[in-house]
């Protein structure tokens, strides 16, 4: 079983390191750095133990990755409800054309690849977080709404490793 470690940078709290099966490479966190007491819009990275659910990708860009996670194709409709009043709070959900919403099909290329991890999901508390996942950075590593991004290459590889019993500790 693989277990990923996340953590934060001496001295730069939105910059961090993930460590796996031996390796190292660097990563964006959220703009709020780890936080124990994660709130909705906080840009904090939730700290705690979690497990990836399954992969989300853009097949209308990249050929299927070798995982051992699930997998699912992004379509146009795909969207992340964020809203804490909506039923729907962190899952994922079909949006019409013209609906506002965190649509999963974006211009830049940081959700060609999304890992959803068990963030507030058992149970879901609505204003506790939604959509953190593990994604692609931006070519200058700048920080994320509260996911943890990585280069494409990293998380190709990651991604060859990672399994539904992965363990992924933040913090």
């Amino acid at each position: 079983m693989l277990a990923i470690r996340v953590r934060p940078s001496a001295g730069n709290p939105r910059r961090g390191w993930l460590t796996a099966a031996g390796w190292t490479i660097p990563v964006a966190l959220g703009r709020g750095g780890i936080k124990a007491n994660k709130r909705e819009g906080d840009g904090g990275t939730p700290r705690g133990v979690f497990r990836p659910r399954r992969l989300w990708w853009r097949a209308d860009r990249h050929v299927r990755p070798r995982t051992h996670l699930a997998v699912r194709p992004i379509r146009p409709e795909d969207a992340w409800c964020e809203d804490p009043a909506d039923r729907h709070y962190n899952r994922a959900i079909r949006l019409a054309r013209g609906r506002a919403g965190d649509r999963l099909t974006r211009e830049d290329h940081l959700y060609d690849f999304i890992v959803e991890i068990d963030h507030n999901t058992r149970p879901r508390i609505a204003g506790r977080g939604s959509a953190v996942f593990l994604h692609l950075a931006r070519a200058n590593f700048s920080p994320t709404a509260g996911c943890v991004s990585m280069t494409r290459s990293a998380m190709l590889r990651l991604l060859r490793r990672m399994g539904p019993r992965t363990r992924i500790v933040i913090g």
